[in-house]
């Protein structure tokens, strides 16, 4: 894992060597380990260097083939890298280093803008044809590795966060209406190509972008998801045999291929107590695994200490528990927001942070336990809207994960943001999409190619990528995810949801741990607001560049002032909170110079 950067000019100019250096820097903590750069005229690329395969100087970045007249920036992981090399060498090519970087420059050469489909793994890169002068962008299926662009008449560019494009200046900072219209809608989540800010964007998952030194764009999606059924069904116990198989090879795959041990962020929960299980049941020597807690309130506990301490003791990891205060959450959420690449309403993202640093003092990759509830149907909303039955798919949707329906968006927007119910078009096109057999089929494989992108996988590569951490997410495995797809949404949503990791668990963890109430990242804190936390919000709310900015409505913002325990989303989010916390980002990011 990586930063990666550059540029492309269209205007008969050299890259901008400046600009790059400068997005470059904002990229250090996602690499520690090395720094450098590459220009080719129009072109400059900027790399920092999370040294995870091969440590050696030879898959050091931006990588060159001068015999190909190739040069790369890559971040992520090809976990098939070694099938491919050893394809690619029965074709005649050579190699002059051990990593999985190199493979996709060859790869490219073999197999042109196909490459990125026999790639298996977590990525984002940059590929510069030093002859032909054009440029290649690539995001994996899933989007676990991140891709934001800029684009105008004289030049793209591109970073691996939205800060770095903002340390390069030339960004319009204005505020997209549709993105805006999308985070207070959908969770936090504004899915890809918009952002927050009108003048950046970002490249889709599963797709690829070529651009030449003229500016002439060909955008191609490379990858789709089926969720229909095939051929003859399967009984149970089949589904359970082939998610059991598929589930063991990725987790497996992810502890492999590295040089540096493996750890597991171990929160007490199934998904990723099943991966520590899974892990010992391969013969994985030395488990290291961590867990982090926080005060509790008279509403909620925050810790889940009691359940990831059944599991390191069952498997005999070397375990490590971080207990934090909530001063200390308090004083250190600026430093999360500062990592966001977009402003996050995730509570646990403040979580992840502060964890990820006690971790990467231990080990530099760790396994996470994203993505099982959307692609297993894990979540308490999936059962409501399967058992509904009036409404439009929109409708059945809605009721249950939109945060606000769009009157009440409309209360709390001042009228020069205000515009059409953005969201609900789009989620309607989304349920709409010919991929899905059923509802539920279309609301899981939506959530898995769209909504997840940009909520919990941003939010574990934002903040574990701050302290030079690697998360690998196998129930993002993309043949796992395919299986998934498959299956019949009511096996999935069986008992209460998830029913298959609750099935392969049996024999392997604890019941108390398999059957306790669906658990989330606790941080009361900022759930239930009071004290210190309420009148950080207040300050951020009532300081002068929140109401110079016009955003919000002040009736609105007052009555969630005045009663902040009580104004929830239907997922349990705190309104305050969300208001708060996009004012708090723009204030550290686009308001200021980097």
């Amino acid at each position: 894992m990586c930063g990666i950067c550059g540029e492309l000019r269209f205007d008969g100019q050299g890259a901008d060597l400046a600009a790059i250096q400068h997005m470059t820097g904002q990229l250090e903590r996602r690499g520690p380990d090395h720094g450098g750069s590459f220009s080719d005229g129009p072109l400059g690329f900027g790399h920092r260097r999370l040294a995870i395969i091969d440590l050696s100087e030879h898959s050091d970045q931006p990588l060159v083939d001068q015999e190909l007249c190739l040069a790369l920036v890559f971040n992520g992981t090809v976990y098939n890298y070694r099938e491919l090399r050893e394809e690619l060498r029965g074709k005649g090519y050579h190699f002059f280093s051990d990593g999985d970087s190199e493979v996709i420059l060859k790869a490219w050469h073999a197999w042109g803008e196909a490459c990125a489909e026999r790639l298996h793994g977590a990525f984002a890169f940059a590929l510069w044809e030093e002859d032909k002068k054009r440029l290649f962008l690539a995001r994996d299926r899933f989007g676990i590795k991140p891709l934001y662009y800029t684009f105008d008449e004289k030049r793209l560019r591109f970073a691996s966060n939205m800060q770095a494009l903002l340390a390069a200046g030339g960004v319009d900072r204005s505020i997209d209406p549709v993105g805006l219209h999308h985070q207070f809608t959908l969770h936090g989540v504004i899915p890809a190509p918009r952002t927050i800010l009108s003048g950046a964007r970002k490249l889709p998952p599963a797709h690829t972008l070529l651009i030449d030194a003229r500016g002439h764009r060909q955008q191609r999606r490379y990858w789709r998801l089926p969720a229909t059924r095939l051929g003859t069904p399967k009984h149970d116990h089949e589904w359970l045999e082939a998610i059991h198989d598929s589930l063991r090879s990725a987790v497996r795959k992810r502890n492999e291929v590295a040089d540096v041990p493996v750890g597991v962020l171990l929160s007490g929960g199934l998904d990723s107590s099943l991966l520590v299980a899974l892990l010992a049941e391969a013969g994985a020597p030395d488990l290291r695994t961590f867990s982090v807690g926080f005060e509790d309130t008279p509403q909620e506990a925050g810790s889940e200490f009691e359940y990831s301490d059944l599991v390191a003791e069952r498997y005999a990891t070397r375990h490590h528990r971080f207990r934090i205060p909530n001063s200390e959450v308090l004083r250190r959420l600026p430093e999360a927001v500062d990592a966001m690449a977009e402003p996050m309403f995730g509570q646990d993202a403040v979580a992840f942070y502060l964890l990820a640093e006690q971790v990467s003092k231990e080990v530099k990759v760790v396994q996470s336990g994203q993505g099982a509830d959307e692609v297993f149907g894990g979540y308490f909303w999936y059962p409501r809207m399967l058992a509904e039955t009036e409404g439009t798919p929109l409708e059945r949707f809605a009721r249950h994960y939109f945060d606000r329906d769009h009157p009440e968006y409309l209360d709390m927007i001042s009228r020069e943001f205000q515009g059409e119910d953005h969201s609900s078009r789009l989620i309607s096109e989304l349920l709409a999409g010919p991929e899905a057999d059923s509802f539920m089929d279309a609301v899981l494989h939506m959530d898995v190619t769209t909504l997840i992108v940009d909520d919990p996988v941003k939010r574990v590569d934002n903040m574990t990528m701050a302290w030079g951490l690697e998360a690998r997410v196998p129930f993002l495995d993309h043949q796992l995810v395919e299986l998934a797809a498959r299956c019949p949404p009511e096996f999935k949503l069986r008992e209460g949801g998830k029913y298959p990791i609750k099935a392969l668990a049996r024999g392997l963890l604890p019941k108390a741990v398999i059957d306790r109430p669906k658990g989330y990242f606790p941080m009361p804190a900022l759930k239930y607001v009071r004290g210190a936390f309420l009148d950080f919000m207040r300050d951020i709310l009532d300081s002068r560049a929140c109401r110079e900015r016009g955003l919000y409505r002040r009736p609105y913002v007052e009555m969630l002032l005045a009663d902040p325990e009580h104004h929830h989303t239907r997922l349990q989010g705190s309104k305050l909170w969300h208001l708060a916390l996009l004012e708090f980002w723009l204030q550290r990011n686009v308001d200021v110079s980097f």
